[in-house]
């Protein structure tokens, strides 16, 4: 079955440990789009946090996809049509926000081009051993402005896609099952990094977000072959019709996939699609 669409998740995957694109992995995926293979760039930042990548990679002139906050938002890149979106329910919402307040976590939401926390809430964990503002880190990756309110439930009267919640990674992994426990019917919650733990409406993952979005344009899961690292790419992984992990994923992710190619910061995806592509 020819290859019609790369699903590529960002962190861990498309971009090295610096975060940038390798020149060999963006020349392949250009190449690639050249052929008419779509490319469709599927992470947990939010729509404006893929925007500079999918610019880089010319994804708006050919008509590459957008899947953003783990699965829950799907765009064109070009058109910004709405191709799947399944957010949190508002009232679900509230009570998520508060039950958090109860744990030493930073929730914020993410809304369009701002990023949401609550006035005088803490910016820094401590990160390998060093203060680390992990507020600041994810409003300059997702290209976004930080707006302080009173109260983060001002912003929960409207359906949101996803509460990111981020705190020390020793802190996450002792205290999310609490967290997410009483939650467990009504959302999906996952770690997309060890110092981030989210939350999404329920069954929300990239594999279903493809799944959703892709029959539209006429493109099956046998047609696809997906990237990724993380936990939160097994799901792609399964979907496609070759899943292919990183040398640097996690194991279970490399359990969930077809084959394992090399690390983000070996080319791992442009080694891949010569052998898939040519």
């Amino acid at each position: 079955m020819a290859i019609k669409a790369i699903a590529l998740d960002i962190d861990g995957t498309l971009t090295n440990d610096e975060k940038i694109i390798t020149p060999r992995t963006k020349r392949a995926l250009l190449d690639a789009q050249d052929d008419g293979v779509k490319l469709i760039l599927s992470s947990g930042r939010p729509v404006q946090g893929l925007r500079a990548i999918a610019s880089e990679l010319g994804l708006e002139a050919h008509g590459g996809l957008l899947v953003s906050f783990n699965g829950a938002h799907v765009v064109d890149a070009g058109t910004d049509e709405v191709l799947y979106d399944q957010p949190i329910e508002v009232d679900v919402m509230r009570s998520l926000v508060e039950h958090v307040r109860s744990f030493d976590v930073i929730p914020w939401i993410t809304q369009g081009a701002r990023l949401y926390v609550e006035r005088g809430s803490r910016h820094v964990i401590t990160y390998r051993g060093e203060p680390f503002d992990i507020v600041e880190y994810e409003r300059r990756m997702c290209d976004l402005e930080l707006h302080e309110v009173d109260d983060l439930l001002e912003v929960c009267g409207t359906p949101q896609d996803k509460l990111l919640c981020a705190s020390e990674p020793e802190y996450l992994q002792q205290h999310w099952r609490a967290m997410y426990g009483p939650f467990t019917d009504e959302l999906s919650g996952m770690f997309t990094a060890d110092f981030y733990f989210e939350f999404m409406a329920p069954g929300i993952d990239k594999g279903r977000a493809l799944a959703g979005a892709l029959p539209k344009l006429g493109i099956d899961a046998s047609e696809v072959i997906a990237f990724g690292d993380g936990q939160n790419d097994v799901s792609m992984l399964r979907w496609a019709g070759t899943g292919v992990a990183m040398g640097n994923a996690v194991d279970e992710a490399k359990a969930a996939a077809d084959m394992v190619t090399a690390s983000n910061n070996e080319d791992g995806i442009a080694l891949a699609l010569a052998e898939f592509l040519g």
